[in-house]
């Protein structure tokens, strides 16, 4: 921990209780509330690059989610205790627990699809939406309906217990790895700082955690998409402003479009020189996308 804490110079750290357990946190900087949620298979140390820059505006908060990291990790069969539902909800009490009622977020890969979620679930506590690199889940399903195959670890790791977890323990550093690798631009694990890279080692080889994101998967392939469709049949859409910031290798067709046609038809969006690891990989472009529109 001491090693990551080094990338988070002048953030204190927290543990905050949740219904879920303990959620890690670190917080830096003054101004406006900022949280940060990070992606599989990543940890909150994934903002590293641009965490220190950005609490020269905010007071950032970068957050472990649940399953993830060093935050708890609670029991769950079928996706039941990782929908992004509920990670939303651990969300909200980590930011009442350092007293911010209304907040800005910016969400990459799962921690975007979290970020969404609260957005439409909780109006009243987003500000400003930035998310990174995803399409909404259930246009990600009806995608590989219809043929597409640019998301294929998602039904992999959302088939039932115990199979996926016990193909990848077998090597389970293997993995990871060759998802950091396989879905950067520069397909090479030298684009990370080897104190992330072993902290991501550290959090995606526990049997515990490799359980929890097969978990986040299951959600995302039952919970998550159910309740996508049913706030679109609701005609649901995110109040705040939202802002799409996407790489120009990882994400087929046309995203910003997607978001404009669901859930945010009024959202921005710039696209970015990078593989999906916009934060570690294209820093400085991610970095003043980010503070153009969040502040």
């Amino acid at each position: 921990m001491s090693d990551t804490h080094d990338l988070f110079p002048g953030f204190a750290s927290h543990w905050i209780d949740t219904e879920a357990g303990k959620i890690f946190a670190r917080s830096g900087g003054s101004g406006p509330p900022l949280v940060l949620l990070h992606g599989f298979p990543q940890t909150h140390v994934m903002w590293h690059r641009v965490a220190a820059q950005l609490a020269e505006h905010f007071t950032v908060v970068a957050m472990d989610l649940r399953g993830y990291g060093w935050s708890a990790v609670p029991r769950s069969h079928g996706g039941e205790a990782y929908t992004k539902r509920a990670m939303g909800e651990d969300v909200v009490a980590v930011m009442a627990a350092l007293g911010h009622v209304r907040f800005r977020v910016a969400g990459h890969d799962r921690g975007a699809r979290v970020a969404y979620r609260l957005a439409l679930d909780h109006p009243g506590c987003v500000e400003k939406l930035a998310l990174l690199d995803i399409e909404p889940t259930f246009i990600v399903w009806e995608q590989r309906e219809d043929g597409g195959d640019d998301a294929p670890h998602w039904p992999w790791l959302a088939r039932p217990e115990p199979q996926p977890e016990q193909d990848i323990a077998r090597d389970p550093r293997a993995y990871g790895d060759d998802k950091l690798i396989k879905w950067s631009k520069a397909h090479d694990l030298g684009i990370y700082d080897s104190r992330a890279l072993a902290a991501y080692r550290q959090s995606f080889t526990d049997p515990l955690r490799i359980h929890a994101y097969c978990e986040d998967y299951r959600a995302g392939a039952n919970q998550d998409r159910a309740q996508d469709e049913e706030d679109m049949k609701q005609g649901k859409t995110i109040s705040c402003p939202v802002h799409v910031i996407c790489g120009n290798s990882y994400l087929a067709g046309a995203p910003l479009a997607t978001w404009r046609r669901t859930f945010a038809p009024e959202a921005t969006g710039v696209t970015l020189d990078s593989g999906h690891f916009l934060a570690e990989e294209n820093a400085a472009a991610t970095l003043a996308a980010m503070k153009d529109f969040l502040l």
